[in-house]
């Protein structure tokens, strides 16, 4: 069994060798450990500092290309060298490296796909009252849209196996860890985590500027991966929702209708005949959506079949 670890970095100089200061050489399940470093853009020493600590394998990106495309970058180059499991950690040494094991133990064992290490986000020093509340909140939203119970669905310690990188796409360019869930969730993909401790904070984010373009980046993901495997509870429930607007004004036509003052309240009669239009219209993309739903599921299946010849062992 082929274990690859990746780091996607942007100037991890130094922060990297604190990273692998804990970083496993070998693994007790694992036959083969290898480190994989993700350069998206960096105009420091991150890779010459990376050669120093003995990593072998380098994705490099021209520029800076984002988390997502990192993390998919990693994947493809992960799998192309044989990987059966793919554990991903950040180069701002935010996670407990020599917690890998743990990380895919149960994927060895076979009682998961994924697995996501919670950092206990309710415990961490240096986040404020309210980020533990977004994170807890933004956890709540995900396994809402994935039927999941995740306790840290924002967490980028993880564990993949290999079958369950095939069955995902990543979509997003901003960070793939809501869309996966999300995706993992509708397509069955057991999920699994296990507490860890963070280290000590080293840096800023660099994926966002504050925690405001965080929470609109991370809904617009979530939102986005919702409506793509349940399109029909968006759509009907919009539908009814203007349904049900467009019978007040209706039915307050109608009282004054029969009491002899209809002209003087057609403002009624028009506000409900364009949230009734907006009713019908939200029903007629529930049948649009499923269309689509379904050609997707089909496009998967075929992307399922070519990765599998793509990256055959």
């Amino acid at each position: 069994m082929k274990v690859f670890i990746q780091i996607p970095c942007l100037n991890e100089e130094k922060t990297l060798p604190l990273v692998f200061e804990s970083m496993p050489k070998k693994l007790p399940y694992a036959d083969e450990v290898e480190w994989l470093i993700i350069d998206d853009g960096s105009t420091d020493k991150t890779v010459d500092v990376a050669k120093k600590l003995g990593v072998h394998h380098f994705v490099h990106h021209r520029k800076k290309m984002g988390l997502a495309r990192s993390f998919r970058d990693g994947v493809d180059y992960a799998l192309k060298h044989g990987a059966d499991i793919v554990v991903n950690t950040d180069g701002d040494n935010q996670y407990p490296q020599d917690r890998i094991a743990d990380l895919i133990k149960p994927i060895v064992d076979g009682k998961a796909d994924i697995v996501i290490g919670d950092r206990q986000t309710s415990k961490v020093a240096h986040f404020s009252p309210f980020k533990k509340l977004m994170q807890r909140v933004g956890s709540d939203v995900v396994n809402f849209a994935a039927g999941t119970e995740l306790p840290d669905a924002a967490s980028g310690f993880r564990a993949y196996s290999r079958n369950s990188l095939m069955k995902l796409n990543i979509v997003t360019k901003f960070s793939y860890c809501m869309e996966t869930i999300i995706q993992a969730g509708n397509k069955r993909l057991e999920i699994v985590s296990i507490p860890i401790q963070t280290n000590k904070k080293t840096r800023e984010s660099r994926l966002f500027n504050n925690i405001w373009q965080h929470m609109l980046q991370s809904g617009k993901a979530i939102m986005r991966s919702y409506i793509m495997y349940r399109p029909h509870v968006v759509f009907v429930t919009l539908g009814l929702v203007l349904l049900l607007a467009s019978a007040v004004p209706f039915i307050r036509f109608a009282i004054f209708f029969l009491q002899g003052e209809g002209e003087g309240h057609l403002q009624s009669l028009i506000f409900g005949s364009a949230m009734l239009v907006g009713s019908l219209l939200s029903f007629a993309l529930v049948v649009i959506a499923d269309l689509l739903r379904t050609n997707r599921i089909l496009l998967e299946d075929q992307l399922e079949r070519i990765k599998e010849v793509q990256y055959k062992k």
